[in-house]
Formats: C-alpha cells, sequence, structure tokens
C-alpha cells in the first residue's frame, strides 16, 4: 500500500455487542412522542415490539431504501410533529443519498435511528457493509448532518435517546447490535389499514377501518 494511502477502519471498529431487543425500547422510550416511519423486517418488528400495531406507527413493506425519504416527507409536511424514521443499516445502504438529501434539507423535526447489526437478516444473514468497515454515522457527518452519535455500549443509550428528541436539526443516531433475530411481531400488511389510519393519526379526514 503507498505511503500516502491509510487502511480503512477495521470491522472490529463494529463493536456490534448490544441486544436490539433492549436497546431500541431504551432509545425510544415514550414512543408516542414521535410519528414513526419504520422500515422493512426487522427494524418494523424492532418498532412493533414496542408499539404494538399502533396508528402512529407506519410499517413499509417491499420498498427497500424509502424509509427516509418518507421520514423526511412526513418532517416537512407536519412540522408540528416529531417523526422518527427507523431503519437498517442494509436499507440506508440501499440508498444512503438520502442522508444527503436530510442533511441539505435540514428539518428540525426529523430523526433518524438506524439499527445496525452489519448483515442482512432479511436474505440470509449476509454480512453488510458495516460488518466491513463502513460507518455510517461517519457518512451521515460527511453528508452535513450536523446532530449524529453511535450507541455501541449500554453506556451510549441515554445521550442517543436525547439526540433523537432534543435536535436542533435534522439528527442521526447509529445503533449498533448482535446480529441476532429480532423481536418476534406479527406485523399487519393490510396497506390500505395502514394507510388509513395513519392518515387518521395524522389529524387528516380519513378514519382508519378494523
Amino acid at each position: 500500500m503507498p505511503a500516502d494511502v491509510k487502511p480503512g477502519p477495521t470491522a472490529a471498529a463494529g463493536n456490534f455487542a448490544l441486544e436490539r431487543g433492549e436497546a431500541v425500547p431504551a432509545l425510544l422510550g415514550r414512543h408516542q412522542d414521535f410519528l414513526i416511519v419504520a422500515g422493512l423486517g426487522g427494524t418494523a418488528s424492532d418498532v412493533g415490539a414496542v408499539t404494538g400495531d399502533a396508528a402512529h406507527v407506519y410499517s413499509l413493506a417491499g420498498a427497500m431504501g424509502a424509509a427516509c425519504m418518507m421520514g423526511l416527507g412526513l418532517a416537512l409536511a407536519r412540522p408540528d410533529k416529531r417523526v422518527l424514521v427507523v431503519t437498517g443499516d442494509g436499507e440506508l445502504l440501499m440508498n444512503v443519498g438520502a442522508l444527503a438529501t436530510v442533511a441539505v434539507v435540514d428539518p428540525v423535526n426529523l430523526a433518524i435511528l438506524c439499527v445496525d447489526n452489519g448483515h442482512y437478516g432479511e436474505t440470509g444473514w449476509q454480512k453488510s457493509h458495516t460488518s466491513l468497515g463502513v460507518d455510517l454515522e461517519q457518512i451521515a457527518i460527511g453528508c452535513g448532518i450536523k446532530h449524529t452519535c453511535t450507541v455501541a455500549a449500554a453506556r451510549d443509550i441515554a445521550a442517543g435517546a436525547r439526540l433523537l428528541r432534543e435536535g436542533n436539526g435534522a439528527s442521526f443516531v447509529c445503533l449498533r447490535v448482535k446480529p441476532t433475530e429480532p423481536p418476534a411481531f406479527k406485523r399487519n400488511f393490510d396497506a390500505s389499514l395502514q394507510r388509513d389510519r395513519f392518515r387518521a393519526a395524522l389529524g387528516g379526514t380519513m378514519s382508519p377501518r378494523g
């Protein structure tokens, strides 16, 4: 390797040690404080295990990479509400450019929580880029998001929870967890129901069904 080229970070820097079933609820705290957009698979289960089948949560299916941009649009449309996107490392890597757009627009009411286990849990537990040294917080910083942190140990959780609520501008929290199965949660995949009741939770004119 040339002398002027520094080696990149190692996988050991990932420090995927926290239990997601404990860390995610601790970070969310009072989930009713947010309108929540939950990403695919594991993160939707993480959220559902805390909130139940709640009207203020919109969970995605079959839209990998969309969570951050949906959250951004929601935050701009409802500046009176605190919007939380809960996504995973694999989904965020699918559309990592979303962080650049979030940084440029910088809505004060948007927070992103990335549950990073270093693996693609939905497709066979292949290692994601974050297991191989990619640091999503550093990407967020490079994009221009001013309020960021990585939660990799229990001592980091309180600061991460505060950042999700108090950022004066868009905030980003990377939560590093063990590559284990997410909590068991039976999702409701009725897209019309999800749409109608979430709109009702926003104060729209449509009423939830069922």
